[in-house]
C-alpha cells in the first residue's frame, strides 16, 4: 500500500511568515506551493523551490483565486474563461522558479476556495482541467476524492489524484464541512490519524452526521500553518509506516 503525503507550503509573503516550511519538508514527500495570488511572493518562491529541490519533494502548484486578504477562503464569481487564465497565470509563475532550481513541476492542487467550488462545479472544474492540459499536460491534477475535479480530469485527458483531510470533517456528500461550521477542524491529534488510516484500510470515513461514506485516498493532506503541525506530520507519517503504508511521492502512487 503506498500513499503520498502533501502539504501546503510557501505561503509566506512580504513581512508575514506562515508555518514551518523548512522543518516539515525531511516529512513529506509533496509541496504544494502558493503562486502569488492567495499567498506567496516571488523571494519566497525562489526559496521554496530551492528547498524542495534540496529535500527531494515533490513540488506542486498550488493555485488559488486572487485574494490576498482573504487567503483565497472567500468565493468568487468568475467565468470560466477567467478561471483558466488565473490558472496559466499562477503556473507560468512557479514554473519559472522550478526551472531556475532544476527541478520540474510533478502536480497543481487548487486552493481553498478555488479547489472547494471546482469540487462541486463541473464547468469550473473543466476550466482548471483544460487550462492544466494546455499547459502541460503530464501535470497530476490533486483533487478531492469524489468531487468533479475527477471528471474533469478524465473527460480533458489528464491524470488526477485523490485527496483526502487527515483534519477536516466531511459531508455526506465527500464535501469538507465549511471551516465557519462547528466540528470543521479535527484537532485530536489520534482520532485524526485513526480516521487516515481507516480511510486507507477500509476506503470509508465518518461523515460528520456520524454515516459512513466511501473515501479513496491516493495523497493525504496536512495543514502545516499552526503550532502543533510539525508534531502532528511527524506522528502520522511514523504511524502510516507502522501500519506497512509505504510513504512515496504522488507520481509513484498512481504510476
Amino acid at each position: 500500500m503506498k500513499v503520498d503525503l502533501n502539504c501546503d507550503l510557501g505561503e509566506s509573503f512580504g513581512n508575514y511568515t506562515i508555518g514551518l516550511d523548512d522543518q516539515l519538508l525531511p516529512y513529506i514527500t509533496s509541496a504544494n506551493v502558493a503562486c502569488g495570488y492567495h499567498a506567496s511572493d516571488p523571494l519566497v518562491m525562489t526559496k521554496t523551490a530551492a528547498m524542495c529541490a534540496a529535500s527531494g519533494v515533490a513540488i506542486g502548484a498550488h493555485p488559488g483565486f486572487p485574494d490576498l486578504m482573504g487567503f483565497g477562503r472567500r468565493n468568487m464569481a468568475v467565468t470560466p474563461e477567467e478561471a483558466k487564465a488565473y490558472m496559466l497565470y499562477q503556473l507560468g509563475a512557479l514554473d519559472a522558479f522550478c526551472r531556475v532550481s532544476g527541478v520540474k513541476m510533478a502536480h497543481v492542487k487548487p486552493h481553498g476556495a478555488l479547489y472547494n467550488m471546482a469540487g462541486k462545479d463541473y464547468a469550473l472544474a473543466r476550466a482548471i482541467a483544460e487550462a492544466i492540459a494546455a499547459f502541460d499536460d503530464s501535470l497530476i491534477l490533486l483533487a478531492l476524492s469524489g468531487s468533479e475535479m475527477l471528471r474533469a480530469a478524465a473527460d480533458v485527458g489528464i491524470r488526477a489524484a485523490r485527496e483526502v483531510f487527515a483534519d477536516r470533517a466531511y459531508n455526506e456528500d465527500g464535501s469538507l464541512v465549511a471551516r465557519s461550521k462547528p466540528g470543521a477542524v479535527i484537532k485530536d491529534e489520534n482520532e485524526a490519524i485513526n480516521r487516515v488510516v481507516r480511510m486507507l484500510k477500509e476506503g470509508k470515513v465518518q461523515a460528520i452526521t456520524g454515516a459512513d461514506i466511501p473515501i479513496t485516498a491516493d495523497s493525504i493532506c496536512v495543514h502545516g500553518d499552526n503550532e502543533h503541525a510539525l508534531a502532528f506530520v511527524k506522528t502520522i507519517r511514523a504511524r502510516l509506516e507502522a501500519e506497512g503504508v509505504e510513504v512515496v511521492p504522488l507520481a509513484r502512487v498512481i504510476a
